[in-house]
């Protein structure tokens, strides 16, 4: 029989609550919100035995992405600044931008296309991706490919 871990990307959406409540404590914990582990699990309506037989298996997307190259797609429209605006996004989570490809802009929209490095990343992939979609212009973001 096979040992290795198999990993799986799957919707939050689907999953059972227990998970997302194990994701919630660590990041309670490595942020400081909770100084124990006690204090986290109560705060999130977990029990201890459910966090310390899960916490080794689940992890949010971000963590896996760690040191990792991923492609990031966005349809923008055309004016002055709006690249500019993405990248100082990517800048204030501290990714490292590796390649920038923009499109000439065809009925006012253009594709933009970054990768970037997440080594030393200091925010979630999700938050990043949040905060670029609240930025007035930015008509679609995904992520494209992960390395």
């Amino acid at each position: 029989m096979d040992n290795r871990s198999t990993y799986l990307l799957v919707d939050r959406e689907v999953l059972p609550e227990v998970f997302t409540k194990v994701i919630e404590v660590k990041k309670m914990l490595s942020s400081g919100k909770a100084r124990t582990v006690n204090e986290a699990v109560a705060a999130v309506g977990l029990s201890r035995s459910a966090f310390y037989k899960y916490r080794d298996h689940v992890f949010p997307f971000y963590e896996t992405s760690r040191g990792r190259v991923i492609t990031l797609y966005f349809a923008v429209e055309d004016f002055s600044g709006i690249l500019s605006r993405i990248i100082n996004k990517i800048a204030e989570a501290k990714a490292n931008i590796i390649t920038i490809n923009q499109n000439v802009p065809i009925n006012g929209l253009a594709d933009v296309t970054i990768s970037i490095s997440t080594t030393g990343m200091t925010m979630d992939l999700d938050e990043l991706m949040q905060s670029i979609a609240e930025i007035e212009g930015v008509r679609k973001q995904q992520i494209l490919a992960r390395d």
